[in-house]
């Protein structure tokens, strides 16, 4: 029998674990911050999955959520 539940399973990119870091140790939401950026929440989720590179967010990102370049 196949485990079905790894299947939908998405991986973060490595700047995805950055982000879902600082949200967690900020007691911030994806939500939030994708209100701060001017998008939506949806496209935030993109650019943790790495499916869309966010490049005009990225730097914005990192200064939201205190990212080390």
């Amino acid at each position: 029998m196949i485990d079905t539940s790894q299947l939908n399973k998405r991986e973060y990119s490595s700047f995805g674990r950055k982000i879902k870091k600082q949200l967690i140790d900020k007691n911030m939401t994806a939500k939030q911050l994708a209100d701060a950026l001017g998008t939506t929440p949806q496209y935030l989720n993109k650019i943790i999955h790495g499916e869309r590179s966010g490049e005009k967010y990225i730097e914005a990102i990192k200064s939201i959520l205190d990212i080390a370049a």
